[in-house]
Formats: C-alpha cells, sequence, structure tokens
C-alpha cells in the first residue's frame, strides 16, 4: 500500500503538471519566460515561508548543500522549459519535455550506479513510442516522425535541455530526499529558483537575450496563482515526500503522464482534436506503466551496481 499511495501521489502531482503547457503558453503573451519563472516561485517561496520559517533557523550545511544542488537542477528544468515554450507550441513541448523518461535511467546509472530493471527499461520503449503518437498530428505511421522532426527551432532545443536538466534532477532528488528534511528541501528548491529567476532575468536583459515584459491580466494573474500553488507547493511537496519510496525510473515513466492529461486540457480549453494515433499514444504510454508494475526483478525494481 505504501507503494502505492507514493505512486498515486506522483500520478496526482503528473495530472496538476498536465495543464501548465497550455495555461503558461497562454500566459507568455502578456510576460517574459524568466520573469514569469521569477514570480511564479518566489510568490510560492513567499506562500510557504510562515510554514518553514523555523525549520530554516536550525538549517544546517549538509541541508542547505542538498538544497542548493536539487534547487539548481530545478531552477534549469523550469526557466529551459518556460523559454522553450516561447518559441515552439504546446505539443511538441510536451512531447519533448517527456523524453527525460529516457534520460533518467543513464542518469541513475551513472549517478547512482542502479541499473533499471527489465520491466522499466520495456516500459521506457513502449512510453518513447507512445509519447510519438501522442504527439503526431499525421495519421499514418510515416507522418508521426514528420510532424516530430520538422522545423526544429530554437524552443525545440531549450525543451530538450529541460528534459536533460529534469531527468537530473529527478535523480539527485532520489539521493537527497532519502537524508533531509521534506519541508527545508521543498522550500530550498523552490527559493532557489525564484532567486535564480530574477538574476537570470536581469542577466538576459543586459546581453539583450531577453525584453523585460510584464502586462498584468486576468489570464497572467490566473497562471501565476495556478502555477505557484498548484504546480509548485502542491506538486513539490508530493514529489519530495514520495519520489523517494520508488526509482527514478519508475518516478519518470509516471510523469510521462504528463502530456496525456495536456492534451486533455488542450480538447477541453482549446478545442484541440485527439486524432486516433494520439489514443493509440496514450495506450502506448499506459501499457508501459503496466509493464513496470508486472515484470520487474526480485529487488523490487533495481539492480545495484554498488560493491
Amino acid at each position: 500500500m505504501k507503494k502505492f499511495t507514493a505512486e498515486g501521489a506522483l500520478l496526482l502531482a503528473t495530472i496538476i503538471w498536465g495543464a501548465t503547457f497550455v495555461i503558461i503558453k497562454s500566459a507568455l503573451s502578456d510576460i517574459s519566460p524568466m520573469l514569469f519563472v521569477s514570480i511564479r516561485f518566489s510568490l510560492a517561496a513567499f506562500l510557504l515561508l510562515p510554514f518553514v520559517i523555523k525549520l530554516l533557523k536550525k538549517i544546517d550545511k549538509k541541508t542547505l548543500y542538498g538544497g542548493i544542488i536539487v534547487g539548481v537542477f530545478y531552477f534549469l528544468g523550469f526557466a529551459s522549459q518556460t523559454t522553450g515554450l516561447k518559441f515552439t507550441s504546446a505539443t511538441k513541448s510536451g512531447f519533448i519535455t517527456g523524453t527525460f523518461v529516457l534520460f533518467t535511467p543513464i542518469f541513475q546509472l551513472i549517478i547512482e550506479k542502479r541499473k533499471p530493471a527489465k520491466g522499466s527499461l520495456i516500459g521506457i520503449f513502449l512510453v518513447l513510442l507512445g509519447l510519438i503518437f501522442l504527439s503526431s498530428k499525421g495519421n499514418t505511421f510515416l507522418n508521426v516522425f514528420y510532424e516530430i522532426g520538422k522545423n526544429f527551432n530554437i524552443g525545440d532545443f531549450f525543451t530538450l535541455l529541460c528534459a536533460v536538466f529534469f531527468a537530473l534532477y529527478i535523480v539527485y532528488l532520489d539521493i537527497e530526499s532519502k537524508k533531509l528534511d521534506l519541508m527545508s528541501l521543498v522550500f530550498l528548491q523552490i527559493g532557489i529558483t525564484g532567486i535564480l529567476g530574477f538574476i537570470f532575468t536581469f542577466a538576459f536583459l543586459l546581453i539583450g537575450l531577453e525584453n523585460i515584459k510584464f502586462t498584468l491580466s486576468s489570464n497572467l494573474l490566473f497562471s501565476i496563482l495556478y502555477t505557484s500553488i498548484l504546480a509548485t507547493i502542491v506538486t513539490t511537496i508530493l514529489q519530495t515526500r514520495f519520489q523517494k519510496e520508488t526509482t527514478p525510473t519508475k518516478a519518470g515513466i509516471i510523469f510521462s503522464f504528463e502530456p496525456i492529461f495536456s492534451a486533455f486540457v488542450a480538447f477541453i480549453a482549446l478545442n484541440e482534436k485527439i486524432s486516433d494515433f494520439r489514443i493509440l499514444g496514450c495506450a502506448f504510454i499506459f501499457i508501459g506503466l503496466l509493464v513496470t508494475e508486472f515484470i520487474k526483478n526480485k529487488d523490487n525494481g533495481i539492480v545495484s551496481l554498488k560493491k
């Protein structure tokens, strides 16, 4: 039950994240990407502060160091994803972000010296296949790859970087969350992301990479509140608390459901058609998760290479 509770909590976080592609894409018409990241995470840290201020007074170097490591990758993931969304579509962003499911077991092997179980590797293959179909606007097998590969732009490149950073974040969170206090680690990664957001906002402004844009609208206000409270505070607490109950690779497969929920939100909010290929993609992702549940090693899906 403990395992299924953890996986259910991670799936809940994934559902909340699913709406953010459409919400943030819409908000970027009123605000520059890095400024959005700054405000989103600074507001989240401010709202959390009354609940953790006593803990912060007792924080030690070990917790601070672990929080900085996790927080930097957390920031890099969200910053590159939000910047990428400015130049690419929500659908392509969802697909490319989902490729972190491929990078996660690679970093798990390199950093933690743990080899993913056979079931996890099969699950990853099925999830990647599902992501390709889910992100396609075509109706034939060849069109799937044509749609994904054509017009690869700077936004897609930033989103690919985001997938790498999120994979590293998942692995390092697995390491640090087992050693450190929950709420201290949650606050540190959110607070560091907010601070780095403001630093990079002004750095980008000085070197001409980004102009600061801010037009307060009801759409932007909703986007900030949704992403700050639900898609940052709630999801970070859920992920930090429950990811350590499973493996990074398994967590990555659960998080790969995000594009499914993103496509559903796009269907509801933007009246975006869900083709037969997208339904097939959802099925592959779901089967990929089931495979990781039923095909596993005796040690619960982990093969350790440590001696």
